[in-house]
């Protein structure tokens, strides 16, 4: 690589970083190209990416002191694991690491934020933005649904003695 690459790779990585609710770190030595187009399939499918990445660039890309909680994550062959959303690329990595021991996951951060593999491991259990959204959207639907059955419930008191009495009469 020379300069103009590796600035446009840092550059990349800025983004990457920026636009991620949260970033995984992985160790994927020993996985097949059929292994690591399932991962990042699975990843696509869920809004997220996967990058296998130089350890430097990403550094540099991140603009930290020598010495911080990031260079322990960044040691030998690393992949990142991306997503808007928070909790997307911290679930595909972990059920993709249950079912393949050499994809082995090193930690991960959000933002300023770096955890271990139980954060993420923890990050994964928690439900993504579409989830909540749907069950805060339930939340608030409930009380407009029972204020209808409520308004309703009169009217449909006063149908059924209009009917008993003309069933009355007509007997």
């Amino acid at each position: 690589m020379d300069r103009a690459q590796k600035a446009e790779s840092i550059e990349t990585l800025k983004g990457v970083f920026n636009d991620a609710g949260a970033v995984v770190v992985t160790h994927n030595l020993g996985l097949t190209v059929a292994e690591m187009e399932d991962l990042r399939g699975r990843l696509r499918t869920a809004g997220g990416a996967f990058k296998v990445v130089k350890n430097r660039l990403a550094l540099k890309a991140l603009e930290v002191e020598e010495g911080s909680a990031y260079h322990g994550l960044f040691k030998g062959p690393v992949g990142i694991a991306y997503a808007p959303d928070p909790a997307t690329a911290a679930k595909v990595s972990t059920e993709f690491a249950k079912g393949n021991d050499r994809f082995v996951i090193v930690g991960g951060f959000m933002g300023q934020t770096v955890v271990d593999p139980k954060g993420v491991e923890t990050l994964s259990k928690l439900p993504s933005l579409d989830e909540i959204r749907a069950s805060l959207l339930g939340l608030l639907n409930a009380p407009a649904t029972k204020i209808a059955a409520v308004v309703q419930a009169p009217a449909a008191q006063l149908a059924r003695v209009f009917n008993a009495y003309a069933t009355k009469e007509a007997a």
